[in-house]
């Protein structure tokens, strides 16, 4: 009885930590896909990272204009004092003769043997020309990091797009081929009926048996691909491999249309690499204008406050009373005048490149012209397909309907429908792979046109 009981008690536990672990199940549209995976994707994160780091370089160099303030305190036994040498004459004294004499040298000792300082030293920057450029340039880059954070955003929008339609097209095709090996075993119960009755051959059986087993293989390929693509969508997603998803998009409602885009229509601005180079463009003409702000004078405001004390012994520096005050303020003015033209070769490598950005616009434009023509030619030519190869799998599909009936009324061969069924599931893999040419192709031209995400 107590076996039975530690027996019922374990089972339980094992169903209550079997619930406990169970992950639900998450449905996901493509937009929805999109949202989780620029939320939760790791590289996402990295990048999202680097924009606070940005911003924090900002306040950085912000706090370079602010006060700063060190307060110093200095305690030292010199305990070998340093000397210096006295002439002779400083010394000498005409009734001694043991005094030092004119012509000599002698070692003098000023250090005491103990000193300590404690002081508050302040300075403020009043002008320095770099320093309202840099400014400028921080904000600029923090502009820019958010860009690149865009741009990785625009990719991974991409990937996850083609992951998810690629799930949608498996699983159509996926659905299509468990359909055509329940029409395939029908049809040979039938034919081995037909046999037993004395209308079919054996060779006809055997021949739908092997038909019959080439698409069992191809069944259960398909399977781990539609457990492969899966496993992909959830990586571009950012989603563990073990999380179970169901896709809530339907193939049948993916829209697919040709356009066509002209370089009259579209604003190059839409596309981010145009817009990093702008901004690329700005930092390196704010890096030109931060050489020659070298050029200008700097002042700043200096100020010093403290105590110091000296004595040769110890106990002397450990009291207030021992301590004198002094303090000072002032202003400092720097004026570069000469560097070896280390900043004129500066500023001709900078001019360079300013110049050179201004050249990879033009690059880049004559790119983003010919993407966009590659890419609508791409969809307006998969489109082509995909209808050639919809007429091909709707007459693929009426000869073997065809060939069945005229094998089943006793008109027809078993090598004709073996053949038919053959054609036809070659017509379904080439209109399955003709969808899937024309969505990549789809979200290829959403990406040349900068209308992938909003940005």
């Amino acid at each position: 009885m107590k076996k039975r009981i530690t027996l019922i008690v374990a089972a339980l536990t094992l169903l209550g930590s079997t619930g406990a672990h169970a992950q639900e199940v998450q449905q996901f549209s493509l937009q929805q896909s999109i949202d989780y995976a620029l939320q939760n994707r790791a590289s996402l994160q990295a990048d999202r990272n680097n924009e606070k780091s940005a911003k924090a370089r900002v306040g950085e160099i912000r706090a370079m204009g602010l006060p700063q303030i060190d307060a110093i305190v200095d305690v030292g036994d010199n305990f070998i004092q340093q000397q210096s040498f006295l002439p002779g004459e400083f010394l000498n004294d005409p009734d001694d003769p043991n005094s030092p004499q004119p012509g000599t040298f002698v070692p003098i000792t000023f250090t005491p043997a103990y000193t300590s300082n404690a002081t508050i030293t302040g300075s403020q920057l009043l002008f320095d020309g770099s320093y309202l450029i840099g400014l400028k340039a921080a904000k600029t880059y923090t502009e820019l990091s958010r860009k690149t954070t865009i741009q990785s955003e625009i990719e991974v929008a991409d990937q996850v797009s083609k992951a998810y339609y690629g799930v949608l097209v498996n699983r159509e095709r996926m659905e299509l081929l468990n359909q055509n090996l329940v029409r395939l075993d029908t049809l040979l119960k039938q034919t081995r009926i037909m046999f037993d009755n004395g209308v079919a051959e054996q060779l006809d059986v055997d021949r739908l048996r092997v038909s019959f087993n080439n698409l069992k293989v191809e069944q259960q390929k398909a399977e781990r691909l539609m457990l492969l693509s899966e496993n992909l969508l959830k990586f571009q997603m950012g989603l563990p491999q073990k999380q179970t998803i169901v896709l809530t998009d339907k193939l049948s409602d993916v829209e697919v249309e040709t356009a066509t885009t002209t370089s009259e229509n579209f604003n190059y601005s839409n596309r981010i690499e145009y817009s990093l180079l702008e901004t690329q463009q700005s930092l390196a003409q704010l890096d030109l204008r931060n050489i020659r702000s070298g050029y200008l004078p700097k002042l700043y405001l200096n100020a010093r406050y403290g105590y110091n004390a000296a004595s040769n012994s110890f106990s002397d520096i450990t009291t207030t009373s021992s301590y004198l005050e002094y303090g000072y303020v002032g202003a400092q003015l720097r004026i570069p005048i000469f560097d070896g033209l280390r900043k004129h070769y500066q500023i001709q490598q900078s001019k360079v490149t300013v110049e050179n950005t201004k050249y990879g616009f033009e690059t880049l434009r004559q790119s983003i012209d010919l993407e966009l023509k590659q890419a609508s030619t791409e969809l307006t030519n998969s489109l082509d397909v995909l209808k050639a190869q919809q007429e091909n799998l709707a007459l693929a599909q009426d000869i073997a309907r065809v060939a069945k009936i005229k094998f089943q009324e006793g008109v027809g061969s078993n090598l004709e429908v073996i053949t038919a069924e053959t054609d036809l599931r070659q017509a379904q893999t080439n209109y399955y792979a003709a969808v899937y040419d024309a969505l990549i192709a789809k979200v290829n031209l959403e990406k040349a046109k900068g209308t992938l995400i909003s940005k």
